[in-house]
């Protein structure tokens, strides 16, 4: 699995899901419910992982929407 994004903001993880989704690229969003032990302070980043062979297509979606500047280095 290969870390496309890491942020605080919910929207943007609910949008860039929907993008990926629309491509047919599965995801997972990992920390999604740390929210709960954390009392909803949005501390803790949710992060955005696609297997790796759909890194490359993933990273495209997301340029195309204008989003690249949020991609984590493909390391």
């Amino acid at each position: 699995m290969r870390e496309l994004v890491r942020t605080n903001d919910v929207v943007l993880v609910s949008a860039i899901g929907a993008l990926l989704d629309g491509a047919n690229i599965h995801h997972l969003v990992l920390d999604q419910n740390m929210s709960i032990l954390e009392g909803s302070v949005g501390v803790i980043p949710r992060r955005i992982l696609v297997h790796d062979d759909d890194n490359r297509a993933a990273r495209q979606v997301l340029t195309d929407a204008g989003l690249a500047h949020e991609l984590r280095a493909n390391d």
